[in-house]
C-alpha cells in the first residue's frame, strides 16, 4: 500500500485531535477507504499530535514548575493534577466497567451533531458571563469528568468537552479555558497513550509496519503543530461558530451516507 495513505492519515490526525471536531469520526471514515489500521497505529499517531501540544506549551509548562514559589502558579498546578487524577482513576473504573461506546459511524456521527448543538448553546450562555480567565476548582474538577464523558462516548470530542464546561462553569475566556483544556489534555493522553501501547506491544505491534506508522507519526506531529497554533490565534478574536457548525454539517453527513448504506 502506498505511503500516501499514511500522509492522509496523520494529516487528518492532526488537524482534528485538538479543533473540537473529533478525530474519531474523521478517521473511521477516512479508513473506511484507505483501510482499517491496527490499534498500535492508531496509538501513534496519536501520540504525534500529543507531543506537537507539548512543544507548543513547553515554556508554559517549565514556568510553571521552576516558579513553585508562587502561590499562582501552585495553585494552578494543583488544579491541573486535580483534574487529571480525576480522569485517571475515573478512566480505570470505566474500563473496568467496559462503558463505553463503540467506536461506530452512528453513534459517533449522533456525537458530532449533538456536540455541535451544544457548543452553539454553550458559547451563548458563555457570552453572557463577566469575562474571566481564572480557573476554579469547580472547572477542574468538571473537566477531568469531561475527559471520561469524551472517552465514553466516542465523537463527543475531548477539547470540546472540556473547554465549554469550563466556559459554562466561570471560566468564561475563550483562551484560558482552551489552555486549560490542552495542559490537562498532556498528562492524561500521555497516560492513555502510554497504557494502550503497553497492552499493544505483546500483541500485533511485533508485525507492525514501521515505515507507515513513523511517517504517520511525523506528519501528525508537524500537522498537529500548525493547527494548534492556528487555533490558539483564532479564538482570541473569534467565537467557536465556525467549528459547531462544521461539526452539524459533517455529522449530518455521515448519518447520510449510512442512511444511503455507504457506510455501516
Amino acid at each position: 500500500m502506498s505511503y500516501w495513505a499514511d500522509v492522509v492519515l496523520g494529516v487528518i490526525e492532526g488537524i482534528t485531535e485538538f479543533l473540537p471536531i473529533s478525530s474519531t469520526g474523521h478517521l473511521l471514515l477516512a479508513e473506511n477507504w484507505l483501510g482499517t489500521r491496527s490499534d498500535t497505529y492508531n496509538i501513534a499517531i496519536q501520540a504525534g499530535a500529543i507531543l506537537a501540544v507539548t512543544l507548543i506549551y513547553w515554556r508554559r509548562i517549565v514556568g510553571l514548575f521552576a516558579g513553585l514559589g508562587d502561590a499562582e502558579n501552585r495553585d494552578y498546578l494543583l488544579k491541573l493534577t486535580v483534574a487529571f487524577l480525576i480522569t485517571a482513576v475515573l478512566g480505570l473504573v470505566v474500563k473496568k466497567l467496559g462503558f463505553e461506546l463503540p467506536e461506530t459511524v452512528m453513534p459517533v456521527a449522533l456525537a458530532l451533531v449533538i456536540g455541535g448543538i451544544w457548543m452553539i448553546v454553550a458559547e451563548r450562555l458563555a457570552e453572557r458571563k463577566a469575562d474571566c480567565a481564572r480557573i476554579t476548582m469547580t472547572v477542574a474538577v468538571a473537566v477531568g469528568i469531561a475527559q471520561i464523558i469524551a472517552g465514553v462516548f466516542p465523537g463527543t470530542s475531548r477539547s470540546a468537552s472540556t473547554i465549554f464546561i469550563a466556559m459554562l462553569l466561570g471560566t468564561s475566556n475563550r483562551a484560558a479555558a482552551t489552555e486549560f483544556a490542552f495542559l490537562v489534555g498532556i498528562p492524561t493522553m500521555y497516560a492513555a497513550t502510554a497504557y494502550e501501547l503497553l497492552k499493544q506491544l505483546s500483541g500485533d505491534a511485533v508485525s507492525e509496519d514501521w515505515t507507515a506508522l513513523g511517517i504517520a507519526f511525523a506528519v501528525s506531529t508537524i500537522t498537529a503543530f500548525v493547527a494548534v497554533k492556528w487555533l490558539l490565534g483564532y479564538i482570541r478574536t473569534h467565537r467557536f461558530t465556525i467549528f459547531a457548525w462544521y461539526r452539524i454539517a459533517f455529522g449530518g453527513v455521515l448519518l447520510g451516507l449510512v442512511a444511503a448504506g455507504v457506510l455501516s
